[in-house]
């Protein structure tokens, strides 16, 4: 099992950029598969970034590609998400996720493991 805490959110003007970054308990993190969503008020949750065990695979929303950049820094369990060019779209809580599978996964239920989830505000 893993515990999963995310940080780094907060309010920015359009354009400006964040960092989250999730912190994953145990000795195991380079065994998931992790991923982030987003969820924003009166919204599902919506798929944002995913990224392999060992970081050589990712895969990203079709609305965060080319802003957002995932990786992940294993011997730190720790996974990161650059997000640049924020817009006020992106507003949300953001949730770190993690999965047992083998491969990244666009879908929820590919996760088994969540974070308590990090709001982002975007003020344009």
């Amino acid at each position: 099992q893993v515990h999963l805490v995310e940080a780094g959110g907060g309010l920015v003007q359009a354009g400006a950029s964040l960092r989250l970054s999730c912190a994953a308990s145990g000795r195991t993190f380079e065994s998931y598969v992790m991923g982030w969503f987003r969820q924003a008020p009166g919204k599902e949750r919506e798929f944002v970034a995913a990224i392999s065990r060992t970081g050589g695979i990712t895969s990203y929303g079709d609305s965060v590609k080319g802003r957002f950049t995932l990786s992940r820094d294993n011997a730190k369990n720790t996974l990161y998400l650059q997000m640049n060019s924020l817009k006020s779209e992106d507003t949300a809580v953001y949730y770190c996720a993690g999965g047992r599978g083998f491969r990244i996964s666009e879908d929820r239920r590919g996760y088994d493991y969540w974070g308590q989830g990090t709001q982002v505000t975007v003020s344009s």
